[in-house]
């Protein structure tokens, strides 16, 4: 029933002096009954108040008191806070060592797993002859260049063939083609083109078109016969 009163003051004792580093709360086995102090909510706010840091060591393993859960520090037994609190220097050295060792031997892997990547870049063809990549694109892009100049050779000459057949053709449908066959075209003064006998007057003015040029013609008078000026093919009023 002593028990909270005096870890209390041995707590408030330890936790004053400036010395103790650590503080542990320690006990052996014992019943439910035995270890139900240290579940008290008056010990428990003191250790959470408490500027030492403090192990909690009570019972065997299966025993969870409450303090466990706000102390610093959980230990299975009082025998582990012992050793939690003041570890053997040689086997935390070894531990120190076989870490180092570990360490190193992963460093190795790593550089040695590196070099070979490395290594592996190197002999690759693009690293090893970087040169050749760049003189084969330049073969892809100097036979593009040829092909796109056979292409563009070809469309040309296709249009230049298909020029040629529509000039000839027009030249065909033109009337300076029916002209130089030998054909005039006869035009009134004012432009209206004759068609028929009937369109012109005796003595009237016409304008001759032939192949070779324009000359000025004169109608002669129905029934009128001989050579004069209005002789020379226009005569009869051939049109196109």
């Amino acid at each position: 029933p002593l028990a909270v009163a005096q870890i209390l003051d041995a707590l408030a004792e330890l936790d004053a002096d400036s010395t103790v580093e650590v503080i542990v709360i320690a006990r052996g086995g014992g019943s439910l009954e035995d270890l139900l102090p240290f579940s008290d909510e008056a010990l428990l706010r003191a250790v959470v108040a408490a500027r030492t840091p403090v192990v909690s060591a009570i019972g065997h393993e299966q025993d969870t008191p409450l303090l466990d859960f706000v102390a610093d520090a959980r230990a299975s037994t009082p025998t582990d806070a012992a050793k939690r609190v003041v570890p053997d220097v040689a086997e935390q050295a070894a531990g120190v060592d076989a870490l180092r060792g570990r360490a190193r031997r992963v460093l190795v892997h790593r550089l040695d797993l590196e070099t070979r990547r490395l290594a592996d870049l190197r002999g690759r063809p693009v690293l090893a002859a970087p040169l050749r990549e760049i003189e084969h694109r330049e073969q892809g892009v100097e036979a593009l260049r040829t092909r796109s100049r056979r292409c563009v050779a070809h469309a040309v000459d296709v249009a230049e063939r298909d020029l040629v057949h529509a000039a000839a053709r027009m030249r065909a449908l033109s009337p300076a083609a029916t002209l130089e066959r030998g054909y005039a075209l006869i035009q009134k003064l004012d432009g209206q083109v004759v068609r028929s006998p009937a369109d012109v007057a005796g003595g009237e003015m016409l304008a001759v078109r032939v192949a070779g040029g324009s000359f000025a013609a004169r109608a002669q008078a129905a029934g009128a016969t001989g050579a004069g000026a209005g002789e020379g093919g226009a005569g009869e009023g051939d049109s196109e």
